[in-house]
């Protein structure tokens, strides 16, 4: 897994030179994108989902599930996520650099898996054997946080993903709670099958 390991790691590194030297191309650095975050429902639901992944984490059957890794990368996807996958979208647009992508892409991975793979190893000394089905299941998780907190509402135009809108992150533009809860519920539903189905398996 060595080469797997300097791998990402440069990729990481390269990804964090852009954002140090480029930093106003980026508004994942933003105090808008920070203001866009804040919001208090958003606020709410992230302090939630981290409360629950990380209290149920010891009780999961799986060793590499604890309070710390789950806290951390709570806080990584939410910080980064709802970034993430509008930066996502609009490349398909052809909205933003390759850059970007990159960027998001590296962040994506460090969230999702790679915070959680050198964890691991400094835990254990060796690389964990779980990295892969970590990816694809984190990844999920993740997709569907970055959704989840772009959720977004307007008077005669009803729900819709914040970054389908060219001022995205608008930070100003306030979204009842009432009005978006419903569609949180495919999220929230899917997170919460995923994580039961992996304490199932790991405890049975």
């Amino acid at each position: 897994m060595l080469g797997y390991l300097y791998s990402w790691i440069t990729a990481c590194v390269i990804a964090l030179g852009l954002l140090v030297f480029d930093a106003r191309s980026y508004v994942i650095l933003s105090k808008r994108y920070l203001r866009f975050l804040l919001k208090p429902w958003k606020l709410v639901t992230f302090i939630l989902a981290a409360l629950g992944m990380t209290l149920v984490a010891p009780y999961s059957g799986d060793p590499t599930w604890d309070y710390f890794d789950s806290a951390f990368m709570s806080v990584l996807t939410y910080m980064s996520a709802p970034w993430v996958v509008g930066v996502l979208y609009q490349r398909r647009k052809k909205q933003t650099s390759l850059k970007q992508v990159f960027v998001a892409m590296c962040l994506w991975m460090f969230s999702a898996s790679w915070s959680y793979d050198i964890y691991m190893l400094i835990q254990t000394g060796v690389y964990p054997r779980t990295w892969l089905p970590n990816i694809v299941l984190s990844s999920i998780l993740y997709y569907c946080a970055g959704l989840l907190w772009n959720l977004d509402w307007v008077e005669g135009r009803g729900v819709f993903y914040s970054f389908q809108d060219a001022d995205w992150p608008n930070a100003e533009r306030g979204s009842p709670f009432r009005k978006i809860f419903r569609y949180m519920l495919p999220y929230i539903f899917i997170v919460a099958a995923l994580c039961g189905a992996v304490i199932y398996l790991c405890s049975s």
